[in-house]
């Protein structure tokens, strides 16, 4: 009965789409539950393209998740318990569940639906493997496996307690995507999972995303949070974060984009903070995303070649789905609109709610559509909202879903193929693919298998192969197989492609490390490499250059910062490769002839390793720095050295804890280039006979112990973000930035300095009575709006305390309301418009 409903529902489905050329259904002033044939009336669509119904209710109830296996059946996670009601009386029982949809006739709709595990507690993560998936419930990680072949879980064994241990709903781990690398990750999560020689193996990661996860070609993941659209890892995992003398603030959590509008067909009354003004447009439509989610990366040939590539991100809220065009810039990652002003999907009805997608192996992309009235949590639902919601009636009923397909007009749904029973050969030749399912499922089967006999053609194939895409998914392919071969790992270097050659580097550190004859092959065809090579080549290297000797290391490092030093991303991936040595390289340079002449990017660079040789805290290495500053003649080194020491010390917990024998004379010298205050701090790591220093950090101006501290971090988080346009001294840079010191719009009102970031500016601008304006400095200040409110309150707390300016801190609280108070600005200040904004917004005087 239910299966012959679904076809009717298919011939309404195409009878409506033919229908909806003249555009989708009007809003209404009330938002009823609609049928899936109604609800398809008010969808808008881009050009060329048509939304077909997989499935709905009763066949789906509550998709958060989807994901196809490698036979073409759709795993759906239905988080059934979420707020069905205001009081999300349901949340703790077990009414969640996994189903697995199919499509038996191959007519494009599903009809078939087997629940593969039940009685779930509010389940949110998915992650195939062989006859089971890793399934997130109750707070807790479960292996689950079939064991006979009828698609019910018969096993469900705990992996891991912590997963998704706090139960927020909107702030826990969930997702999971099999990386190239052959390991799962989550996003809102630190950990990562693998299973090797029948064992599930747990690791900790870099915490990235909120909900939904997802990878490019490359297997650089890309992930999302509610107010900033767009993320990724321009690393692979866990190489920034290795030394602990180094914190980085680039490579990890990426912004691919600071734009920040949508544009929905409807109203939007009914969200957490429409009440604010701003918020909302004059026809009650959301600005910005405010509950962005789930970026799918398009790596399929069905749409036009100019998708390839493209993310689209789900924003329930607003009821639309974005469309990102995405480019490689170097070792960068940048996204734009392609069509400001319409986006790719969006529908009239308040209940499409988007909140995950995938691609299917057909090329289409699938689209989880909860349909459901209340979206906000409980726990942060405002009043306004409740009230709003009830008023439109949103609050029931609940328990509705569908699943959505976008094609190209005129799309021919075929049967999906089965590659579970394709042979291994024919795997290999699927890692060839054009489409990123399908490598991706080819090799995940092929390393479950772990046959050897499949090993000859997978080097075949890298040694051979036509597609790069198809070689590098065959390097992963033996690696996760555990069969590195060294041999053709170094042929590989010799390669022409930059893609292969950073693979191989990755994969040889570990057996390089442990063979001194490998290492040494390896060092001499790194070293016969031109000295000029692409910055994503100089970035593999200096991650992976941790593995060679200390002298080759810091050959090949300073090489690459000669080349590329002026990025931060390649700062830091050098940093990363340099615990315990930083000392060493610092040194060089100092030393190095061809370190003459100052600039920003060298001067960042030295305070850098300055600050991790006080990170490693070992004293003869501080002394020496100290001995190093002690120069005959002291530069434009040896004051970033002592500068940099300053600013740490206002940072460690042991004072004193270097101890000198006497007095240092440098404190004496008449040419001695730091002011009282930075004296007071760079001595507070020291202690001589007769000087100890207190163990409590000496307030300046402003700033109290917990403010000093902060104005530590946002040192680090300048350089790296804003000196290359305002100049390490904040005196400016020609065409890029006005001057920090001594600026009123530094040391005045913190929200509307905070805007600034927040938002960006444009235009001329007046600083200590001096216009500036393009050509002078560039037209616009972008915002840094992908930044969280720590970060910015860091650096504002800084540039308000340094060269000459005085200001109270500012807390990552403040920054955080002045973010929701002015939600729904998109566009840059002027300096006018913002002057008058914070007029308009000051508080009466009493």
């Amino acid at each position: 009965m239910l299966r012959s409903a679904l076809l009717c529902c298919s011939v309404v489905m195409l009878f409506f789409i033919a229908c909806k050329e003249s555009g989708p259904l009007p809003e209404t002033p009330e938002s009823p539950a609609r049928t899936a044939e109604e609800e398809a009336l008010t969808f808008q669509i881009e050009q060329g393209f048509e939304i077909q119904l997989v499935a709905s209710e009763p066949l789906v109830e509550s998709p958060v998740i989807i994901q196809f296996d490698e036979d073409g059946r759709l795993w759906v996670v239905e988080m059934r318990g979420y707020m069905s009601d205001f009081e999300g009386s349901e949340e703790n029982q077990p009414v969640g569940s996994v189903a697995i949809l199919e499509d038996t006739d191959g007519d494009g709709q599903m009809d078939k639906r087997t629940v593969y595990l039940d009685s779930l507690i509010m389940p949110r993560a998915l992650g195939l493997f062989k006859n089971g998936a890793l399934v997130a419930e109750n707070n807790s990680l479960w292996i689950t496996q079939d064991l006979d072949g009828d698609w019910q879980a018969d096993s469900k064994v705990l992996l891991d307690s912590t997963y998704a241990a706090n139960g927020i709903p909107e702030h826990s781990d969930n997702g999971f995507v099999r990386n190239v690398d052959n390991w799962y990750y989550s996003a809102k999560s630190s950990l990562r999972y693998r299973l090797q020689d029948g064992e599930w193996i747990r690791d900790s990661t870099e915490l990235r995303g909120q909900w939904g996860i997802s990878q490019d070609d490359r297997g650089r993941l890309i992930y999302n949070y509610n107010w900033s659209q767009l993320h990724g890892d321009l690393v692979p995992a866990n190489y920034l974060s290795r030394n602990k003398n180094h914190q980085p603030s680039t490579g990890i959590d990426h912004g691919l984009t600071i734009d920040r509008k949508i544009f929905p067909i409807r109203s939007n009354p009914a969200i957490n903070r429409g009440y604010i003004p701003g918020t909302l447009d004059s026809a009650g439509r959301l600005l910005e995303f405010t509950s962005a989610s789930a970026p799918t990366v398009y790596r399929s040939h069905l749409f036009p070649k100019e998708y390839l590539g493209n993310v689209f991100v789900m924003e329930n809220a607003g009821n639309l789905v974005k469309r990102n065009v995405v480019a490689e810039n170097g070792a960068l990652l940048e996204a734009h609109d392609p069509n400001p002003g319409k986006e790719f999907f969006a529908s009239t009805d308040e209940r499409f709610r988007p909140v995950n997608a995938t691609v299917g192996p057909d090329g289409g992309l699938y689209v989880a559509d909860m349909y459901q009235g209340i979206v906000q949590h409980g726990s942060y639902m405002t009043p306004y909202l409740q009230e709003q919601t009830k008023k439109r009636g949103l609050d029931s009923p609940g328990h509705m879903g569908r699943i959505w397909r976008v094609v190209p007009k005129g799309f021919d749904p075929a049967q999906f193929p089965k590659l579970s029973k394709a042979s291994n050969k024919e795997l290999i030749d699927y890692l060839s693919y054009e489409d990123g399912w399908f490598r991706d499922m080819a090799q995940r089967i092929l390393v479950e298998r772990n046959d050897p006999t499949s090993v000859v053609g997978l080097e075949g194939l890298v040694k051979n192969g036509k597609s790069d895409l198809g070689r590098f998914h065959a390097l992963w392919t033996l690696e996760g197989m555990g069969k590195v071969n060294a041999e053709l790992l170094l042929e590989v270097l010799k390669s022409d492609s930059d893609l292969l050659k950073a693979t191989a580097l990755r994969q040889l550190e570990k057996p390089a490390f442990e063979s001194p004859d490998l290492l040494a092959q390896v060092e001499k065809v790194v070293n016969a490499w031109p000295d000029k090579i692409s910055e994503t080549l100089a970035l593999q290297l200096a991650l992976s250059s941790a593995v060679f000797p200390t002298e080759t290391r810091t050959k090949i490092i300073s090489g690459i910062f000669e080349q590329h030093g002026h990025l931060a991303l390649i700062r830091d991936a050098i940093l990363s490769s340099l615990e315990g040595e930083e000392f060493v390289l610092l040194k060089r340079l100092a030393a190095s002839p061809t370190w003459t002449e100052a600039n920003t990017d060298r001067e960042i660079f030295l305070e850098m390793l300055t600050t991790a040789v006080v990170n490693n805290g070992k004293p003869e290495e501080i002394s020496g720095l100290l001995t190093l500053a002690d120069a005959e003649q002291i530069g434009w080194k040896e004051t970033v050295i002592l500068t940099g020491i300053a600013i740490k010390a206002a940072d460690i917990e042991a004072p004193g804890f270097v101890k000198l024998s006497e007095s240092p004379s440098i404190f004496s010298r008449k040419d001695f280039p730091l002011d009282q205050n930075r004296t007071a701090m760079l001595k507070r790591i020291f202690s001589w006979p007769g000087y100890q220093p207190e163990s409590k950090l000496a307030v300046a101006g402003d700033l109290d112990e917990k403010a000093m501290k902060q104005f530590a971090v946002g040192r680090t988080k300048f350089l790296t973000s804003c000196a290359g346009c305002h100049g390490s001294n904040g005196k400016g840079a020609a065409r890029m930035g006005p001057p920090l010191a001594g600026s009123e719009w530094v040391t005045g009102d913190e929200v509307k300095l905070s805007l600034i970031l927040l938002h960006g500016i444009e235009g001329p601008i007046e600083v200590a009575g001096k216009t500036y304006d393009a050509p002078e400095i560039l037209p616009v200040m972008p915002s840094h709006s992908t930044m969280d409110d720590g970060d910015i309150a860091a650096i504002l707390t800084y540039i308000r305390n340094e060269w000459g300016n005085q200001a109270p801190p500012v807390t990552g609280r403040t920054v955080s309301s002045t973010r929701h108070l002015n939600q729904g600005r998109v566009y840059p200040w002027s300096a006018n418009e913002l002057k008058k904004h914070i007029a308009g917004t000051a508080a009466p005087k009493p």
